[in-house]
């Protein structure tokens, strides 16, 4: 849910940071250090953004042809890193695959390079002093008494913070029930019966989940919590609860997309891009928008007084990443023909399953809201009014090093 605040001179200096090309002036580098930044991306993240970036558009273009009516949700950067991590127990035309399947090699970015960012990218998110509450973990479960490599079990657990469980894949409901009980107890309970189906013959799984709480500042007087008309399509509309608030929001209008773009900042250096196509325009939203438009966006966005009302979203998606990276050419490592001898030399090894699970929350809390009375008084009370009350797109970054977070299409907020 977007703040009612105005973030001035040091929001707009922190977003430009992520237009390409910008240079800093000395007054907004102090307030950008003030936001608890270092003046540049760290050396292995280097132009590796870009990358992710790329793959984030991709993946959304897959799992937005399956469905119109559901939302969707993933985290580009939380699936590189789990296959990245899992590329370091691949050979040959198998590791080949995942790392030019992921685009992670696109751009000639050295191995140890990739490996090396995201470790240092796991680290910014579990500084305590971000204020941002994100978790994201990727666990392997492996077939109990295959003898697994020193190195490999080291480099997952020292560079991705990854845990290795054996289980007993002979016993298919057993093992189910084990990885469920884990995924429950790491995740303190928010996800419960994750695994429903285990083929016979399971050796290896992996499970990625990620996880994201935005908070905002304190809000502004004139704010109010309503319950309102979402359309979800022309035939189908639910009633939603919404916050809305008067005051000053970056926005822009992006006239190629036939689309409001707001700009939000939460704690934790993290920023979401919420674009809002005209009725009829999603299809051509989605067909469109590339990196370009969001540095375009950056290089435009405006404050304005405007009558806002945004859903509170509490949104989750679930995806058999079998079935969406073998449409990006990532085949082997599920096939009888992988080369998991990275792992383990002593057997044939293949990935059975793979999940991935993406929670978002946006200001789930409740606010105290402000008297009628303060609304009226209101010296925006007549400002123009922007309402998110149909079908979405949010794109939620990381600032520091520019990766796509999350991707998002928010079709029915109340959809569980």
């Amino acid at each position: 849910m977007p703040s009612c605040s105005s973030w001035g001179l040091l929001l707009l200096a922190g977003l430009c940071c992520l237009a390409p090309g910008f240079q800093m002036t000395e007054p907004q580098e102090i307030a950008w250090s003030d936001h608890g930044h270092q003046h540049q991306e760290p050396l292995p993240c280097h132009n590796f953004s870009a990358d992710v970036i790329d793959l984030a558009f991709t993946l959304y273009r897959e799992p937005a042809t399956w469905s119109r009516h559901t939302n969707i949700l993933f985290s580009p950067v939380s699936i590189a890193m789990a296959f990245a991590m899992l590329s370091m127990g691949t050979k040959g035309d198998t590791h080949a695959q995942i790392l030019e399947g992921l685009k992670l090699k696109s751009r000639g970015t050295p191995e140890a390079q990739i490996h090396e960012c995201f470790r240092h990218l796991l680290l910014v998110f579990q500084q305590p002093g971000k204020r941002r509450q994100l978790t994201t973990s990727s666990s392997l479960f492996i077939q109990r008494r295959l003898k697994l490599l020193d190195k490999f079990v080291q480099d997952a657990r020292n560079l991705y913070h990854s845990d290795i469980v054996p289980i007993n894949f002979k016993n298919i409901k057993g093992a189910k029930k084990q990885i469920n009980s884990y995924m429950e107890q790491k995740t303190q309970r928010k996800v419960k019966g994750l695994v429903k189906d285990l083929k016979n013959g399971t050796a290896l799984a992996l499970v990625n989940y990620i996880s994201f709480h935005g908070k905002v500042a304190p809000p502004a007087e004139a704010e109010r919590h309503i319950t309102e008309d979402f359309h979800v399509n022309k035939k189908t509309t639910v009633k939603v609860p919404m916050i809305n608030c008067l005051g000053n929001f970056f926005l822009h209008r992006d006239k190629e997309l036939s689309s409001w773009v707001l700009v939000q900042h939460y704690l934790g250096d993290t920023t979401a891009f919420a674009i809002l196509p005209d009725p009829g325009k999603m299809e051509q939203v989605e067909k469109k928008l590339t990196q370009r438009h969001f540095e375009d966006i950056l290089r435009a966005i405006d404050l304005r007084s405007v009558n806002l009302h945004f859903p509170k979203l509490s949104i989750s998606g679930t995806y058999d990443l079998r079935i969406l990276l073998s449409r990006l050419g990532i085949t082997k490592v599920f096939s009888n023909g992988a080369d998991l001898s990275g792992i383990t030399e002593k057997s044939p090894l293949s990935l059975s399953q793979a999940l991935h699970k993406a929670v978002l929350t946006l200001d789930k809390k409740e606010i105290v809201t402000s008297g009628a009375t303060k609304w009226e008084e209101n010296a925006l009370s007549k400002a123009p009014t922007l309402q998110f009350n149909r079908p979405f797109l949010l794109i939620v970054k990381d600032e520091y090093t520019n990766f796509p977070l999350f991707g998002a299409k928010v079709v029915n907020p109340i959809q569980k």
